[in-house]
């Protein structure tokens, strides 16, 4: 008698499963419109759904598993700028874009990177693609912020962070593009030409 009404109950819930998983995709998807398609595991916690559920979701289709714990919908074009989110969720919570990477991603400087540099403060363990060169530091909160969403250092930080890598000439071009695109204040940018040699009173 027990097993009998334990299987009818189990048969009575299929129907709410469905309508369930059904709603936890809607609201997985809603969140990665605004994320360039991406969601992870710890997205699905913070809206309490179960991490699992990504799995099954990505069983079922339309859901592609690109790293540890990070998934994309299939059906959300792609952008450049993409690639950028997916390699700082790739990297781990806290994971930002630095120098040469940031410097790419607003079209500054002639930045052209061959991997994208990102830095976090965990030690990263699992295996990452190569195209990433992730590195364990801590960065000052005075120097995080987001670009188009990404999380990053500021364009001032990014820029110092580039001497030696990037041609100061080019540095410059950046300075004063960014200036000129309200990504620097007066006070940086001048301070930015000042260590970067140039003349003084050519910030406008």
């Amino acid at each position: 008698m027990k097993a009998y009404r334990f299987r009818y109950a189990f048969i009575n819930t299929l129907p709410m499963m469905k309508p369930l998983a059904h709603t936890y995709r809607r609201r997985l998807h809603e969140e990665a419109v605004g994320n360039y398609g991406y969601v992870t595991t710890a997205t699905a916690r913070e809206l309490g759904i179960p991490g699992i559920e990504l799995v099954k979701l990505h069983r079922r289709g339309g859901l592609t598993r690109v790293g540890h714990g990070v998934y994309r919908f299939d059906d959300i074009p792609q952008t450049d700028q993409g690639a950028y989110m997916e390699a700082v969720l790739m990297a781990g919570p806290d994971a930002v874009l630095i120098g040469d990477a940031v410097l790419s991603l607003l079209d500054l400087g002639l930045a052209n990177p061959r991997r994208i540099r990102i830095a976090t403060p965990r030690r990263v363990q699992r295996t990452l693609p190569t195209r990433l060169d992730v590195k364990q530091m801590r960065i000052g909160l005075e120097d995080l912020t987001a670009i188009e969403g990404i999380p990053a250092t500021t364009l001032r930080r990014a820029i110092r962070d580039c001497r030696g890598t990037i041609m100061d000439e080019r540095l410059l071009d950046a300075v004063r593009e960014g200036r000129r695109r309200g990504l620097l204040t007066r006070g940086d940018a001048t301070a930015l030409e000042a260590e970067l040699g140039a003349l003084p009173g050519v910030t406008e």
